[in-house]
């Protein structure tokens, strides 16, 4: 198995684009999660401590989510792109950032937690459904992203070298 990962490489190439399809996934990944925040009162709760509006909050978390997709999309590479491993990817994921993130920032760093009961409850799931959907949607909205060999325009050669010199009766003369 090594063999064939050295082979073919574990690095996606620069055409198959998986930082863009990593932000794109995340942007349909973050539809649900921002319905689930809402629900539980986690961005009501973060509103109030900071003193935004639950707007200002949901376009916060939006973009932080957007460079988690980013991250996602880097970080998972081909591995992100397949569909029945995806969902698994993406809830760790998830659950990783949520680790990461909003428990050192909001529980740890300030006197007293900033959400607690119901909204602490929402930031986690709402973190899990993110990563969910990012991991579901994001083969399905990488397929269109890649540029395929076929697609390329190729510099245009003079015949003179490769396999068509082979072929070409007027490159046979010595001289």
């Amino acid at each position: 198995m090594l063999e064939i990962l050295q082979a073919h490489g574990l690095d996606a190439g620069p055409m198959q684009r998986p930082l863009l399809a990593g932000l794109v996934a995340s942007i349909v990944a973050d539809i649900p999660a921002i319905w689930l925040l809402r629900a539980f009162g986690s961005l009501d709760a973060l509103g109030q401590a900071v003193n935004w509006s639950i707007l200002t909050s949901a376009l916060a978390y939006v973009g932080l989510m957007l460079l988690g997709g980013v991250l996602y999309g880097w970080l998972f590479q081909r591995a992100a792109n397949d569909p029945r491993g995806g969902w698994l990817f993406g809830m760790s994921f998830g659950f990783v950032l949520w680790m990461l993130g909003p428990i050192p920032l909001l529980q740890w760093a300030p006197e007293q937690p900033i959400m607690t009961g119901y909204p602490a409850v929402g930031l986690l799931l709402g973190e899990l459904l993110w990563g969910l959907v990012l991991g579901l949607v994001f083969p399905f909205v990488h397929r269109p992203l890649r540029v395929r060999l076929d697609e390329v325009q190729a510099a245009p050669t003079d015949n003179s070298t490769g396999p068509q010199a082979a072929c070409d009766p007027h490159l046979t003369s010595l001289s």
